[in-house]
């Protein structure tokens, strides 16, 4: 079975990996063009080009796949079926149309649930207590084809977004292992998603990392470890942004939206339910990350002070 891969970050990157160790003839990687990254704006490769680069398999990084931009490489590369996680674009039919088995997508999240870029953050943005991942067959719609496999995996109470991408990317690798063979013997399953159930998972962006203490305390904590480690939730100290990388729920004292104080070397601050966040790893501004115990040695609030009022 010859196999052209789809993917960009490590998520993917890992899936190609279990592809190659278990003996698929993986006949070439398409995956996005490099981008600008870090304060030096470094042109970075993603990481399923640089292990189809260490693995001598062929890289394909076209701009756009429209009007038939890819069919001489399709042409070319004969595959039987291609396989798809996180590439970042939405697949054209004479794509999807071309291989003898299909396009297969590994997508993280049990479907119809959390379609779309971002299903590990959200999962945990929105409180959910378990996700996992689905193959399925690809269609012209995101992420509405039929499902093949799904497994599921426990989120846990303090788990980060990054955590849980770690265990889903192995989860994922495990998944296309188990597909791959049923779809060559055509036994995989096919089952229709329900409309009815479906929801969208976007991309996450800095606009959706600034903390509304107006909020619940539990819903804040959820955002705190839906966007570690990026963009990472914040607020403002003053005039400084400050970088919230975790946090417990905690009963009192009270304390106004938003109202910070330093007490007993913890760093709490106020919610809308009543209930405060107890910060435990932070970053100001122009310093390192930190546990709030050292926050606190060089910034005491020995009394009640407003978060978040300036941007």
């Amino acid at each position: 079975m010859k196999v052209l891969f789809f993917g960009t970050p490590d998520i993917a990157a890992a899936s190609l990996a279990a592809l190659c160790e278990h003996g698929y003839h993986v006949v070439g990687a398409v995956t996005q063009p490099d981008k600008p990254q870090g304060r030096s704006m470094r042109m970075t490769p993603p990481a399923v080009k640089e292990y189809a680069l260490r693995h001598n398999i062929r890289v394909y990084q076209p701009v756009t796949l429209k009007d038939g931009a890819l069919l001489p490489v399709l042409q070319e590369l004969e595959p039987d079926v291609i396989v798809v996680i996180a590439y970042g674009k939405i697949l054209p039919e004479y794509i999807l149309n071309y291989p003898k088995y299909g396009c297969i997508n590994i997508h993280a999240s049990l479907l119809p649930k959390l379609r779309g870029a971002g299903p590990i953050q959200w999962a945990i943005i929105n409180g959910e207590r378990e996700t996992g991942v689905t193959t399925m067959y690809m269609e012209k719609g995101l992420d509405t084809g039929d499902m093949i496999l799904d497994k599921r995996i426990a989120i846990g109470p303090d788990e980060t977004a990054g955590e849980l991408f770690d265990r889903m990317c192995a989860l994922g690798a495990e998944m296309i292992l188990e597909t791959l063979p049923l779809v060559e013997r055509g036994e995989a399953p096919r089952r229709p998603q329900c409309e009815e159930e479906a929801s969208y998972a976007p991309m996450l962006d800095k606009t959706l990392a600034r903390i509304d203490f107006q909020k619940d305390a539990q819903t804040l904590k959820n955002q705190i470890r839906g966007m570690n480690p990026w963009p990472v939730a914040y607020t403002s100290y003053g005039a400084k942004k400050l970088k919230i990388f975790s946090a417990d729920v905690v009963e009192g004292p009270h304390l106004a939206p938003g109202e910070a104080l330093g007490a007993q070397g913890k760093l709490l601050i106020g919610c809308g339910d009543g209930r405060a966040l107890a910060v435990t790893r932070l970053q100001l501004e122009g310093a390192r990350a930190m546990d709030a115990q050292a926050f606190l040695a060089g910034h005491p609030i020995a009394e009640p002070m407003m978060l978040g009022t300036e941007e």
